[in-house]
């Protein structure tokens, strides 16, 4: 039997051996600290045996395969201590998830943030007894007997709706066993130090708001102490910069039980959000692109031939008008090709270049619903654009250019995906090649280094997904570039050729921003609400000494305002020191205190978010610069807290 390794090194064994040995074999050091493995490319578990040549890597918790093992590990653990502690708990699921794991159990009685401890408690335990996890299978009906003598309702239905001839796996710690695919490490023990319960939510089992709601617990582990508190810290930056909190603080956006999942945006956060959208058309227009506007509510056979009402409709709300039923838009692209399709097109009008911000809705469950972050109805800065096959490759570098543009401006760093076809779409195999090859090929010439995502592409075509890193290293996805050679078709889109003939035009959906509201939620994090100049709502506040210079005050503001600067005067009779804080706390960028010397001599005394005192300045210095700064979209530097 042969195994080739990672590095292209070649081992071979006379007997079958598991991946574990094999590990061993190759380094004692590596056998200690092997989570997984991956056998010709699917990630497979330590106990696996290799008994024919093979492709072989050994992960551990430095990729992600391994982490992903050892805190599926973990979440056994925890369910282990909850049993320990709460013998009457019923468990539902525990899977590891990007920044750690859950578990859904329920309870006889609430848990609150106090038990936390003692499960932790009760973990530190079981991660001290060292126990060996061993997997073992079972055929159906004794796998639902042995869950249902182990009075385990949630794991007996989940057994129940295994397809016939799945395999059954369970894997046994001390006196816990659990229904699980695996895989897993080969003792509790090697969950090492490195976790910690991070918070409690409510969960519907299998995510139906008709069953019961159970209880999540939330917790994350890591292989080194340090990792775990990084991320801790991480976690209470991220409090701290809570768009939610911060949206309510700085008067940007309100949420209300009248609309749950409908945003409310405040004055200061439509100026927020208008600046965005001035930016959006500024570079849109530079690029080639028009924009329209299509309606918010189009006909079932329109949704029909779209194909959303078969692929979508879960997600759509959806009315009775004149007999006849309607759908609000969840997606903005058939009021495109409508648009389209709406005059006789020449290749010499390809590319077609339209851009929309659209106002969707969509059908979001309540209990995933967060903020701006997962909302009902939102808008998209949607474009479209309907090219022939040779314009493919161009108008994607195109697309990608401009979004690397959007995102380097607010200061992301980013990575990028490509999705392939998923298990629910239409289409034929030959178009999905060519769609498919189309993106990969940009990516190549671009020189962009991308992963592939492979089955999770739209129902319509493959696609390219931009994930931005934002200030404390969160990942968030927004741009997309989605190929569709499928939509121009149903709706028998055409073009005159060169030729003289009819031919089919290709279609490009793409997002800068994704949506609006959204990408809103990631900058007040990003900046946690200090927003650059250029972004802010109020980019100067005029904070008269007294009321005696109240007229000053106001000429200052009357005159920043005449130049195009968003600014504000406080009226109010309070000590300037606490004007100051409370201009600091809104974290606008810009300070200008007018006494009396400012007043005799035509100054302003200016205070900044990013060097703190700044001294005197004439009124017109400062417009001057600030206007530039304004013009540059810069992001200056915030000055540090000694």
């Amino acid at each position: 039997m042969k195994i080739t390794l990672k590095d292209g090194s070649m081992k071979e064994y006379a007997r079958p051996m598991s991946i574990l040995d094999v590990a061993k074999d190759l380094s004692e050091g590596l056998g200690r600290i092997a989570c997984v493995g991956q056998v010709d490319g699917e990630t497979a578990d330590l106990r696996t045996v290799l008994d024919k040549d093979c492709q072989l890597n050994i992960l551990t918790a430095k990729d992600e395969e391994g982490l992903s093992a050892l805190r599926h590990t973990a979440s056994h653990v925890m369910a282990q201590a909850v049993k320990r502690l709460y013998p009457e708990a019923k468990l539902a699921i525990g899977p590891s998830i990007a920044d750690g794991f859950y578990y859904d159990i329920d309870f006889a009685r609430p848990i609150v943030a106090e038990d936390l401890e003692k499960i932790e408690g009760e973990m530190k335990k079981i991660i001290k007894e060292a126990l060996p996890i061993e997997r073992f299978t079972l055929p159906r009906e004794e796998a639902i007997a042995f869950m249902k003598e182990k009075e385990e309702p949630y794991k007996v239905e989940l057994i129940e709706d295994l397809p016939e001839g799945e395999e059954i796996s369970f894997y046994k710690q001390g006196e816990f066993t659990d229904l699980c695919a695996g895989p897993h490490l080969m003792s509790t023990k090697d969950v090492g130090k490195a976790y910690k319960l991070t918070s409690i939510a409510g969960a519907y089992w299998r995510g139906d708001e008709h069953n019961k709601m159970l209880t999540r617990l939330y917790a994350t582990a890591f292989s080194k102490k340090e990792e775990l508190e990084a991320y801790i810290i991480m976690m209470e930056e991220a409090k701290k910069r809570d768009h939610r909190k911060l949206g309510r603080e700085l008067g940007l956006f309100m949420m209300h039980e009248a609309g749950p999942g409908f945003p409310f945006f405040l004055p200061k956060g439509m100026t927020l959000k208008n600046t965005l959208l001035e930016y959006w058309r500024e570079i849109h227009k530079k690029a080639g692109y028009v924009e329209i506007s299509t309606p918010i509510m189009l006909n079932r056979s329109l949704w029909e031939t779209s194909g959303h009402w078969d692929h979508y409709k879960n997600n759509m709300y959806t009315t009775v008008i004149d007999e006849q039923d309607f759908a609000i838009k969840p997606m903005n692209c058939p009021g495109g090709v409508l648009v389209y399709a709406s005059e006789p097109r020449s290749y010499r009008d390809l590319p077609l270049r339209m851009g929309e911000i659209g106002l969707v809705h969509r059908h979001e469950k309540s209990g995933q619903l967060h903020g701006l972050m997962r909302v009902r109805c939102f808008n998209q800065d949607d474009a479209h654009i309907f090219m022939t096959p040779e314009q493919i490759k161009e108008e994607i570098k195109g697309v990608a250019k401009l979004i690397n543009e959007v995102y380097t401006l607010f200061g992301f760093k980013y990575f990028v995906e490509l999705s392939t076809r998923p298990e629910d779409s239409m289409g034929s195999d030959e178009d999905w090649e060519m769609a498919t090859e189309g993106l990969r090929s940009a990516l190549d010439e671009l020189g962009l280094e991308y992963v592939v995502n492979e089955g999770d592409g739209a129902f319509y075509g493959p696609k390219i997904d931009f994930h931005l890193v934002d200030a404390i290293k969160r990942t968030w996805q927004c741009g997309t570039i989605q190929l569709d050679f499928q939509m121009p078709q149903r709706f028998e889109l055409e073009y005159i050729g060169a030729d003289g003939e009819k031919h089919r035009p290709i279609m490009i959906h793409r997002v800068a921003f994704g949506s609006i509201e959204r990408f809103i939620g990631i900058l007040i994090e990003h900046f946690a609400g200090a927003f650059p100049t250029w972004l802010a709502p109020v980019q100067v506040k005029v904070l008269p000494i007294s009321d005696k210079f109240m007229d000053y005050a106001k000429q200052v503001t009357d005159k920043l305002e005449e130049e195009g600067i968003r600014a504000e005067l406080d009226v109010r009779s309070e000590k300037i020191g606490y004007k100051i804080r409370e201009a600091q706390m809104q974290k606008i960028p810009y300070m200008l205190v007018v006494g009396q010397k400012e007043e005799e001599e035509g100054l302003v005394a200016v205070r900044s978010r990013f060097l703190g005192d700044e001294g005197q300045k004439s009124l017109d210095d400062f417009i001057k610069a600030l206007s530039e700064e304004i013009a540059k979209k810069e992001i200056r530097e915030i000055k540090k807290e000694k």
